[in-house]
């Protein structure tokens, strides 16, 4: 079997854990790996079986936040009600500092700025999850820095290099898809987005089991390209911070090396 996750941070309180991309944080119809959360009951309870000094007595995890199922990084977990209800009241100032890292489509020419556009629901699309930049939208704003411009050659029709941007993304606000809805917006789709690359079918194909070889070229990765890289807070008189390097996939895409 596999790892049940990279372990970041632990102690009696706290574990800060590395999400592998393709993972959902919360339980669905799958076995009892098949979720993030399922998977830190198990560590946790091998570690009461195992003795672990940082094990606590009838664990119970709460997801302080979470990450969507293809974003990869850093999600933070409380090993107990007290530790969950005073990192909650934490998440409601908005003093958390999260940082990503994304590959989008395309040159994005400003070096940084701040995308300041309401989100809500589309209604007009036939992907029910999806989320749009709407007038009455709720207020969401992101902002962005400039890491690296690059370019590949794709092996799709095209006989020019792609054109690449690595940012650095700092959502201000915490909304559904947002940093992913953003970037669309700006016209910089994430790589390997499948409901805001521009073709929402991919995302229908991927649900319904009909991938094709020719759509899994076209989308690059095989998970979106969106990491949580950095999370840092105040607690309990210290400033938490914890950090997570990107998986393979990104990091060979970046760099020009084989997947």
């Amino acid at each position: 079997m596999n790892p049940l996750f990279q372990v970041i941070h632990e102690d009696a309180d706290l574990l800060v854990v590395h999400k592998p991309a393709g993972l959902v944080c919360h339980p669905t119809k799958g076995d009892e790996y098949s979720s993030l959360i399922s998977r830190v009951r198990i560590y946790l309870n091998r570690s009461v079986d195992g003795n672990s000094q940082l094990s606590t007595f009838n664990p119970q995890p709460f997801l302080v936040h979470r990450l969507d199922r293809e974003t990869s990084g850093i999600v933070l977990l409380a090993k107990n009600p007290v530790a969950a209800g005073e990192l909650g009241k934490i998440w409601e100032t908005r003093t958390v500092l999260k940082e990503y890292l994304a590959i989008v489509h395309g040159h994005v020419a400003a070096e940084q700025g701040i995308i300041d556009a309401p989100l809500g629901k589309d209604t007009a699309s036939i992907v029910a999850i999806k989320d749009c930049v709407r007038l009455d939208g709720s207020p969401a704003q992101t902002e962005f820095c400039v890491e690296k411009r690059f370019a590949r050659l794709i092996p799709t029709f095209n006989l020019q290099p792609s054109t690449f941007t690595l940012l650095r993304l700092r959502p201000l606000t915490g909304r559904k898809h947002q940093l992913r809805i953003h970037l669309a917006h700006l016209g910089h789709p994430i790589v390997g987005d499948k409901i805001y690359g521009g073709d929402p079918d991919l995302y229908l194909a991927l649900v319904e089991n009909r991938l094709t070889d020719e759509q899994r070229v076209r989308l690059i990765m095989p998970n979106h390209a969106l990491h949580a890289g950095r999370l840092q807070f105040e607690w309990r008189g210290q400033t938490r911070q914890f950090l997570a390097p990107p998986e393979a996939d990104f990091k060979n895409f970046l760099e020009g090396q084989p997947a």
